[in-house]
């Protein structure tokens, strides 16, 4: 009976370790992968490539994050929309992926912070977003300034500003 209880509590341990994501992975890539999923949460990651993670107070099943959006952000440049992370990077290597992430992105992708991470950093983004694996649909293509727009968007234009602190296009 005690050799039973002893499995029976080993086997519930064990199932409960394999809930994080990096049990299924093992040493420095289970580190690497819980490092990213940190850096995607506080990175901001989510807010905008994780359909309704802002609405609900980043309450949303893991198995949803990082699959893009089709609410666009509008602004002077066109209308751009939070790309599907884990599609996208399922077509990636590590090394494209460090060099794209060097690299301007459309607003109001804040490109310039992906630039500041550190290599070790954006291989973790990577590991955990190819973790996660591929899932969900594409984003929405891009649209020029003036064109229609067919999804909701977020406007990003500011209003009021004084004469001399006005945007240029």
């Amino acid at each position: 009976m005690q050799a039973f209880a002893l499995a029976l509590a080993v086997l519930s341990s064990l199932s409960i370790i394999s809930l994080t994501p990096a049990s299924a992975a093992s040493g420095n890539d289970a580190l690497l992968i819980e490092r990213g999923k940190y850096l995607a949460q506080v990175a901001g990651c989510n807010d905008c490539h994780t359909p309704g993670y802002m609405q609900n107070e980043g309450k949303v099943p893991e198995n949803l994050w990082l699959t893009g959006a089709d609410v666009g952000f509008q602004g002077p440049w066109g209308t751009s929309y939070p790309v599907n992370l884990r599609l996208y990077m399922d077509k990636m290597s590590e090394a494209q992926w460090i060099a794209r992430a060097r690299q301007p992105m459309r607003p109001p992708m804040p490109w310039f912070n992906l630039r500041e991470m550190s290599d070790k950093d954006l291989l973790a983004l990577y590991r955990y977003i190819r973790f996660l694996g591929p899932a969900g649909d594409p984003a929405p293509v891009a649209v020029a300034p003036g064109q229609p727009v067919a999804t909701p968007y977020v406007e990003f234009v500011p209003k009021n500003l004084p004469l001399g602190k006005q945007a240029s296009r």
